[in-house]
């Protein structure tokens, strides 16, 4: 299970190392794409084929729909894990999530997600100060 908020920074070769505790579950080889919110995806290749399948069952017609599938199936790039553990960020996604080189990776149980820190810090604040709403609305759903 992916869990957990740890702070890396990438190297000067756009390298970020995936904690070793995460790299075991994501594997050698993952999908890196574009996140929601203005963070980047990492998916193991196993639950990028769950994800990828879910896409691949929405209708093309509606326009909203078509617009969500390209931005995470376009965006979506393999990547390898290094020796080190460390995966290589292209420029398209880094520019994409604004990533500086301080980031955060934040474990969301079958994905991570990678954000710059000042954008995490902002945006985890602003989901801090809201959470008994949230947790009002989930109760409501029943899912909590």
């Amino acid at each position: 299970m992916l869990i957990g908020e740890y702070v890396h920074n990438i190297d000067t070769k756009k390298r970020l190392a995936i904690p070793s505790k995460l790299r075991r579950e994501i594997g050698e080889k993952a999908i890196l794409t574009r996140g929601l919110d203005g963070c980047l995806f990492l998916f193991s290749a196993k639950e990028w084929e769950v994800f990828a399948e879910k896409l691949s069952h929405l209708s093309f017609v509606k326009q909203d729909t078509r617009s969500f599938v390209r931005l995470f199936l376009s965006g979506a790039s393999e990547v390898d894990t290094d020796q080190l553990g460390r995966i290589l960020i292209p420029d398209y996604l880094k520019d994409y999530a604004q990533l500086g080189k301080k980031v955060v990776i934040a474990g969301l149980f079958n994905r991570l997600e990678i954000w710059d820190h000042d954008k995490w810090e902002t945006h985890k604040k602003s989901l801090e100060t809201q959470a008994d709403k949230i947790a009002e609305k989930l109760g409501e759903l029943g899912v909590i």
